[in-house]
């Protein structure tokens, strides 16, 4: 590990823990709304792609009630989704159980998303550059337009960040994240509904 690795790992581990530790009462008060509205489990687990493609599972706040036989798993969110879950994504406290996988260190606080395993043979081997580093909460293409934009616009800005990443770059996208998550931009798609699957590209 180098220095630049060490100086994240670092960064990662301390402002995790700070936010996990001020955050106590929004993680009480959002697992027992999701306890009320939807039942058990109140955490979300699911396996996704890390660094060089390993899988991990992610835990985030459950938003969702699960698909009914026949519902489209995907297209469906929204129709799953009740007010209660809804709020949670729009102000991002669904990922804050997410901080777990930072300290635990899957993934990082900056880093390009972490996607859904079955889209690891749909990218090109440009897109599969985004898997050189670690996955993170927020990342350049969140703060570039978040799921409004396009997948293949996604996925160039998380390998502009593969090869431009840097402590300062680090800094600005958590202080850009933080603008974006004030104001609740980008959380949808340009459609207006979630983000659709990834199923390669043209």
């Amino acid at each position: 590990m180098g220095r630049r690795e060490r100086t994240k790992r670092v960064l990662d581990v301390l402002g995790s823990g700070a936010v996990l530790a001020a955050s106590g009462p929004a993680l009480i008060a959002s697992a027992v709304a999701i306890r009320l509205s939807l039942g058990r489990p109140v955490f979300f687990f699911q396996e996704r792609a890390g660094k060089d493609g390993r899988p991990f599972r992610i835990i985030k706040f459950r938003t969702m009630r699960p698909p009914a036989e026949g519902e489209d798993e995907v297209g469906g969110d929204e129709l799953r989704t009740p007010p209660v879950g809804r709020f949670l994504r729009s102000t991002s406290l669904d990922e804050l159980p997410t901080l777990l996988n930072v300290l635990k260190g899957d993934m990082s606080l900056v880093g390009p998303r972490p996607l859904l395993i079955r889209y690891l043979d749909r990218y090109s081997a440009e897109q599969a550059r985004r898997h050189e580093v670690k996955p993170g909460i927020t990342g350049w293409a969140q703060v570039h337009g978040r799921n409004a934009i396009s997948w293949e616009d996604r996925f160039k800005l998380d390998v502009w960040y593969v090869d431009n990443r840097s402590t300062l770059l680090d800094l600005k996208t958590l202080a850009k994240t933080v603008a974006k998550v004030v104001v609740r931009d980008g959380i949808q798609a340009e459609d207006g509904g979630a983000m659709p699957e990834f199923m390669g590209s043209e």
